[in-house]
């Protein structure tokens, strides 16, 4: 095994990439089991202060038509920063979110790039900022706030860029799969709508002697008459006309 500098540079560069696929693993299982989106953020969040040792705190910004809204943190310290730089239109994580690259910036490098924002902010050493976009809804900035004297270095903005890359394919990946769900479950409830639906109408066309349309514009009526809706009141009817015909071989509606 070698020694020296290089060798002390790739154990470090080891230790530090298990952290990165503990935090995706760690993600990868909130993912399987959690649909909202700010809990989903608020754990990348969590997870990304374990990749990146430099970091001591960690927000997720989010823009849209309305403007960036910190949609995450670990701390409510992380949430003052951004909306400092939200007030002042500048900043690391505005940038990121803006250009779609990776941010590292010191004190004095974000003092001389964003003044407005810096002037603002005091206790923090380095910015890094990552871009995160996931789709048209969620797209911003994964932003890192570290209060060492040495700021960020090099491997850290590596190992946040990986993690952010494979986080982003697992969100895209898991919000289809959400949307995917909701739209079937849509479907099966529209299918069981229009089938209890029918239901009612093949009752009311064989009590009345009338048309289909006929039997959906008296349920039509009768469900603005009683203030409910059409496949609630079909399914009130249907069960009452099944629990009379049980008790005494049915009767009129």
């Amino acid at each position: 095994m070698p020694d020296g500098p290089d060798a002390s540079f790739t154990a470090r560069f080891a230790r530090r990439l298990d952290e990165v696929t503990g935090a995706l693993e760690n993600l990868a299982r909130v993912l399987d089991h959690e649909e909202d989106l700010d809990t989903i953020l608020d754990r990348l969040c969590r997870q990304a202060v374990h990749a990146v040792p430099g970091a001591d705190m960690a927000s997720v910004t989010l823009l849209s038509d309305a403007g960036p809204r910190t949609a995450a943190t670990t701390v409510a310290r992380a949430g003052e920063i951004d909306e400092a730089q939200y007030r002042a239109g500048e900043g690391p994580c505005l940038e990121a979110a803006r250009s779609g690259q990776v941010e590292r910036v010191s004190v004095a490098e974000a003092r001389s790039r964003w003044p407005g924002f810096a002037a603002a902010v005091a206790g923090v050493a380095g910015y890094l900022s990552a871009p995160l976009f996931v789709d048209e809804e969620c797209h911003g900035s994964l932003n890192l706030y570290g209060t060492r004297h040495h700021g960020f270095r090099e491997l850290d903005a590596a190992l946040l860029e990986l993690y952010t890359t494979a986080a982003e394919a697992a969100l895209r990946n898991a919000r289809r799969f959400f949307e995917s769900r909701r739209r079937a479950e849509q479907l099966r409830e529209a299918l069981a709508s229009r089938a209890v639906i029918e239901q009612a109408k093949g009752i009311i066309m064989g009590a009345r002697r009338v048309s289909a349309d006929e039997a959906f514009a008296l349920l039509v009526a009768r469900s603005q008459r009683d203030n409910v809706k059409v496949r609630d009141l079909a399914q009130r009817f249907v069960t009452e006309v099944t629990a009379a015909e049980a008790r005494d071989g049915g009767k009129g509606w």
